[in-house]
């Protein structure tokens, strides 16, 4: 068979199994187990478990439990509401502050966290309720949170860009500070959106507020939430000021969130920590048993030729890089509505790296692009993730709701990826001045 029709069968029989209600792991195991049993034969079964071993025996993979464990051990605590709560009390008198103050808040916990979801749950569930009582709309509240927690798969450390580095074979430090920038610049258009936004609807909820906070009720709740700021400003040291590889530094930050958790927040039952132990167990185990069963899908797609055959037919279309551009970004867009981001980049990104890099593309600003992707697939349906952890948060508004609010900062989100592609030095320079010029290979 046409290696380019195989590469459509297994496309179809992927998305076909992935939508019976399997998880993605199992999912690509099976897909890629028939494939390579009918088109190799019995035999190349054999090489099943050495493969999927192969692609977990890799000392940077560390370093995913341990920020999944950095991120828990925050979740844990009242670290998202106390933060939430600093930046309204500095920022109460901003036109639409408090959906100023819950952007940031995101973005903040995103950084301490790294994970979406965890980010609308600590965030929404004080924010959402005071937005609501403000007299901001439900569209207002539930979109803007659901938004600003996506900012935890893009703002460092991230555990997507983690999987992003070990399945390209990219630099991890360097691929966190590509984020940086351009997540600076994504706060930057939820904020001015939402300050467009309230402006626009006549200063809703500013007007009703009719609360001042001295400065000592503004410093006194900032020794709760510093010591997670400066854990994080530490581990980033650590990592780019060449103390530590980014395992060490995960396994340093990790240790150090449970101690503050302790300390500050008297996390001081057994119980309480066996379920940050447990909850980041089972993360870390879903994300790794992914990551082994893509390298199976992976290898599968190599030894039938699909993925040189698709990057070949690519490579030859006569078209100029940006619309080639362009179609992957549209891929990346509709696989991102129904799949996880882990799951995407680990299938598509050993595909589609060699045909962006022969384009002329930087492979770290790509990673971006497909970050911003996979945060616009987190707010929207079928899958949409923080949409579902929304509504279970605030069952009384409605999935539509939650999405028209949202739907403001997905176009925040495709105006980023329109200013990142005509100005790529948003996201090179901070690794280019830190790290300096990477070698070409």
């Amino acid at each position: 068979m046409d290696p380019l029709a195989l590469g459509g069968l297994v496309a179809l029989s992927t998305v076909i199994i992935l939508f019976s209600g399997v998880s993605v792991g199992v999912g690509l195991l099976i897909v890629a187990t028939f494939f390579m049993y009918v088109f190799d034969g019995p035999r190349s079964l054999q090489a099943l478990p050495e493969l999927f071993y192969g692609d977990l025996n890799s000392f940077a993979l560390l370093s995913i439990p341990m920020f999944i464990i950095m991120g828990s051990a925050i979740s844990s605590t009242r670290a998202g509401p106390d933060l939430y709560e600093a930046l309204e009390r500095w920022l109460t008198k901003v036109p639409g502050g408090l959906v100023v103050s819950n952007l940031g808040a995101c973005a903040l916990f995103a950084a301490m966290s790294g994970s979406s979801p965890a980010t609308c749950a600590a965030i929404g569930k004080m924010g959402i309720p005071e937005m609501r009582k403000r007299g901001y709309p439900d569209e207002v509240a539930a979109g803007s949170i659901a938004a600003g927690g996506t900012l935890g798969i893009l703002i460092p450390p991230s555990v997507t860009m983690i999987v992003y580095g070990i399945a390209t074979e990219t630099s991890i430090g360097r691929l966190f500070l590509a984020g940086v920038m351009p997540g600076i610049l994504l706060v930057s258009l939820f904020i001015a959106w939402a300050i467009f936004d309230t402006w626009r609807r006549g200063a809703a909820g500013v007007a009703l507020s009719g609360i001042n906070y001295s400065w000592k009720e503004r410093f006194e709740i900032l020794p709760r939430v510093l010591p997670f700021v400066v854990i994080i400003l530490g581990v980033l040291y650590a990592l780019y000021g060449g103390i530590a590889t980014p395992s060490e530094t995960a396994a340093v930050g990790a240790l150090f969130c449970i101690v503050v958790a302790i300390v500050v927040y008297r996390m001081v039952q057994p119980a309480a920590l066996w379920v940050v132990l447990r909850d980041s167990t089972r993360e870390s185990v879903m994300i790794l048993f992914i990551i082994g069963a893509a390298g199976v899908f992976s290898y599968m797609l190599s030894s039938l030729f699909v993925t040189q055959s698709v990057a070949g037919w690519i490579a030859e279309l006569d078209v100029n890089r940006w619309v080639l551009m362009g179609i992957i970004n549209l891929f990346l867009l509709v696989a991102g509505f129904f799949l996880p981001p882990v799951a995407v980049i680990l299938m598509s990104a050993p595909i589609l790296l060699p045909i962006i890099t022969a384009a002329g593309f930087d492979p770290y600003w790509f990673a971006v692009i497909v970050t911003i992707n996979m945060e616009i697939g987190l707010i929207t349906p079928p899958v949409g993730l923080n949409l579902y952890v929304i509504n279970g948060i605030a069952p009384d508004i409605s999935l539509r709701k939650i999405l028209v609010g949202s739907m403001p900062f997905v176009l925040c989100m495709v105006l980023a990826i329109a200013i990142l592609s005509a100005f790529p030095g948003i996201v090179t320079w901070l690794p280019d001045t830190i790290m300096g010029p990477e070698m070409v290979r």
